[in-house]
């Protein structure tokens, strides 16, 4: 199973439900733990404890084209080769009718994924589900701690902090991809 951002909570509810169809895990950028968020995180925690209008409104600038850019995809991705293809869809996705308040309402619930790590953590303590974290270890929001975190329950995870930022792929795909086929070469042998 791969894991990313938003995603990786998906997939680790999916995991502790269903332990026997997982035989294992690769995260990239997919945090578990409260040691992965950054200190970027305060008007978003601020919202999950108290869910006002004024706090809703401070998370907005969050999704801004700029802030989509610059922060989510710029932040320690080398420029020459991060692709515009990647945050101009963001934007455009993000321009359209709607979407800021849907992307409100996720940002709200999210923090119904945080309550959630504890459970994710039991599952992958009680599994030992072969795991491979691969992170950009410049992302903004999941920092490395929360990549070194999975071995506190796993201790035989693999863990490789890669030059990136927080969409690794946009600008590592070869060398994550590398380290995806060494590792499921190794623990899906047979």
């Amino acid at each position: 199973m791969y894991v990313f951002d938003y995603g990786a909570p998906v997939g680790f509810r999916l995991a502790a439900a269903n332990p026997e169809k997982v035989t294992a895990i690769i995260s990239q950028n997919g945090n578990a733990y409260l040691e992965g968020f950054s200190d970027q995180w305060g008007p978003w925690q601020a919202y999950w404890r108290e869910p006002s209008a004024a706090n809703r409104e401070a998370c907005r600038a969050s999704l801004s084209p700029q802030t989509i850019r610059d922060w989510q995809y710029g932040t320690g991705a080398d420029p020459e080769k991060l692709s515009p293809d990647g945050y101009n869809l963001d934007i455009m996705y993000m321009s359209r009718p709607g979407a800021e308040e849907i992307q409100l309402d996720l940002i709200l619930d999210y923090r119904s994924n945080v309550a959630a790590y504890p459970s994710f953590q039991a599952y992958l303590h009680t599994h030992q589900p072969a795991l491979l974290a691969v992170w950009g270890k410049h992302d903004p929001a999941f920092i490395p701690p929360g990549a070194e975190a999975f071995r506190k329950n796993v201790p035989q995870a693999e863990v490789h902090l890669l030059d990136a930022g927080h969409f690794a792929l946009e600008t590592h795909a070869p060398e994550i991809a590398e380290y995806i086929r060494d590792f499921l070469s190794r623990t899906l042998k047979g």
